[in-house]
């Protein structure tokens, strides 16, 4: 039996709310309202819950494709009332904005996909495995000629087997930005900056890098390097840790919290956010993806900060009292 539909009303305030909470700076006596609001029915919470699905789907679409979408409604009626615009058309339903619609089919049409915080194994027909990462998705293109994966959204860890057929197929993944071809190795790829930007880690042997215009490089293990469609940017040393998500693990070197907290947003549903005054804060230590508000607690205790839980949804890391 399919879900009782939301009524339209509720899923216009829970756009404002989420507009809102993402992308203004509420107040204590709004966060408190949309407390009240959040918890005065289940379908309150419905109608949230689908709001957090479509923003979360939302920001993954390529800033070349949406950029422009927004800044035309904004010419006319501001950002605020064009991000409202264009989540409503969403959660209208099926007869909404085709952009998002788009992002929509592109994710939950994928071969394999995965929520947020979840991870999924995947065992090809080559017997080569992909792990996929937190709200990722891949679709899967095995022919006579080529072992072809793409990477539609996220993350994905790979290890590469050899090719049972004769003669051999090469093992592509294709981003936005062009395409690796791994060279008998093990390698994650992850779509950055709206998926106009992609990064190479390889753990073993290594890939090549093509970009969509053509620029070519080797990428042997131990390093990483991020690409986009004109230009492959410069090889360093694979970060330490660089594949740790694989055991639900951030390892982080003096690492600005502001960054340690978005990482964390990746891996759970909602709002997360860190407070500008402590954003610059330095964290060393091993820290939980699949645990999201213990990680957020440990923060809290060992650098005296303060974890403000407005809602399951909505949180955010704030100086301690």
């Amino acid at each position: 039996m399919s879900a009782p539909a939301i009524d339209r009303q509720l899923l216009q305030e829970a756009a404002d709310w989420a507009v809102t909470l993402r992308y203004d700076a509420p107040s204590r006596s709004q966060l408190s309202a949309f407390e009240r609001w959040h918890r005065a029915s289940p379908a309150h919470a419905a109608a949230w819950q689908q709001a957090q699905r479509v923003f979360d789907t939302f920001e993954q679409v390529p800033q070349t494709i949406s950029k422009p979408v927004i800044e035309s409604i904004e010419r006319d009626q501001g950002r605020r009332r064009a991000l409202k615009l264009l989540s409503l058309a969403v959660l209208a339903g099926p007869a909404g904005w085709a952009l998002t619609r788009h992002a929509y089919f592109q994710r939950w049409t994928a071969d394999a996909a995965t929520a947020a915080g979840e991870q999924k194994k995947i065992t090809l027909a080559d017997g080569s495995l992909v792990l996929l990462n937190t709200r990722s998705a891949i679709n899967i293109a095995f022919n006579r000629q080529t072992r072809r994966i793409r990477l539609v959204a996220g993350e994905a860890l790979i290890t590469t087997h050899p090719d049972p057929a004769l003669p051999p197929r090469p093992f592509l993944v294709d981003t936005p930005s062009g395409v690796v071809r791994a060279l008998g190795t093990r390698f994650s790829v992850r779509n950055l900056d709206g998926a106009e930007r992609s990064r190479v880690a390889v753990f073993e042997n290594a890939v090549e890098i093509t970009t969509v215009a053509g620029a070519g490089k080797i990428l042997e293990a131990g390093r990483e390097c991020d690409f986009n469609a004109q230009s492959i940017f410069e090889a360093v040393k694979a970060r330490p840790g660089a594949g740790l998500w694989e055991q639900g693990m951030l390892l982080a070197r003096n690492m600005r919290l502001g960054d340690v907290v978005t990482e964390l947003a990746r891996y759970r549903s909602g709002i997360l956010r860190c407070d500008p005054a402590i954003a610059d804060m330095l964290v060393s230590g091993a820290i939980s993806l699949r645990d999201t508000d213990a990680a957020l607690n440990l923060l809290a205790n060992s650098l005296a900060l303060k974890v403000s839980r407005i809602s399951p949804y909505w949180v955010k890391l704030e100086p301690g009292d």
